[in-house]
């Protein structure tokens, strides 16, 4: 069976996480047990979900056919759930479904300004202390929310999680990320596919022989970012994990540098925040 070998990026507590992970947003049932299991099986060690995503239970059925110390898993909380003892429940439920003492990686999902930052890091930390989280993490924060975060957690802000892509490449954010040791790992790495009609991107992929996923997600990880594609398609999942034998040259890199066009797919400025996502009543 043809497998790959993903490289890996350290985390300010000297855990290593793969490069290339598997996405889970959006499956469920035996879709997801399909795309992890033909991941798992290719050569990747690290899966993403979240509460969220309502796809834990699955997830967790799928990885206990395989040796957990292998694998680096991330699971995140959903906004509603902040305050300090819902962090806990919520983090001990998904631990529950995922069938496992641990999370390598526990994520805010979105940051929420009705619960106060602070009690949700001192929640975090209480996690990560008592041995059920090895990292701690936030998804789609901007710098200035990343920085009151790591202003008040006990623990490193190893990860934030954003949509990143050529059409979004968010340089200011990126670059407080480096400079405050937060590994920057790209939600929506393929700008949920719409990004496979850029000419620039078809081009590319006809130039290397390579599907336009590939060479969005090589320039993403010849950037140091952390990618979790997803797809419902097991031979899109292997796929997305062939980046390590081949290179963009200096000239398709500036080409896809200069596809910027600061367009998010999901990552609106606007939030519905009446949404069951937020649960922030009026």
């Amino acid at each position: 069976m043809w497998t790959v070998t993903i490289p890996n990026v350290s985390l300010p507590s000297g855990d290593e996480m793969p490069m290339v992970g598997v996405g889970t947003w959006d499956l469920e049932g035996e879709t997801v047990r399909e795309s992890v299991r033909a991941a798992l099986d290719a050569g990747y060690t690290h899966v993403d979900t979240a509460e969220g995503y309502m796809n834990e239970a699955e997830i967790g059925e799928t990885l206990a056919e395989y040796d957990r110390d292998d694998l680096f898993l991330t699971s995140k909380v959903l906004p509603k759930n902040l305050g300090y003892e819902s962090v806990l429940r919520a983090c001990r439920d998904s631990l529950d479904r995922l069938d496992t003492d641990y999370l390598d990686l526990y994520l805010i999902h979105w940051p929420n300004p009705a619960i106060s930052l602070r009690e949700t890091m001192d929640a975090m930390a209480r996690l990560h202390e008592e041995g059920l989280v090895r990292n701690v993490g936030v998804s789609n924060f901007s710098a200035y929310q990343l920085s009151a975060a790591n202003h008040v957690s006990d623990v490193p802000v190893a990860v934030n999680q954003i949509e990143f892509h050529p059409w979004l490449q968010r340089p200011d954010l990126v670059d407080y990320c480096r400079e405050s040791e937060t590994v920057v790992e790209a939600a929506a790495p393929l700008a949920r596919t719409e990004i496979f009609g850029d000419e620039t991107v078809q081009e590319l992929a006809e130039k290397h022989g390579r599907s336009p996923a590939q060479v969005v997600l090589r320039w993403a990880v010849e950037r140091d970012v952390v990618v979790v594609p997803k797809s419902s398609s097991p031979a899109h999942v292997r796929e997305n994990a062939d980046l390590f034998d081949w290179e963009l040259d200096e000239a398709d890199r500036e080409r896809l540098d200069d596809a910027d066009r600061d367009a998010p797919v999901y990552d609106h400025p606007a939030r519905d925040w009446s949404s069951d996502v937020y649960g922030i009543s009026q």
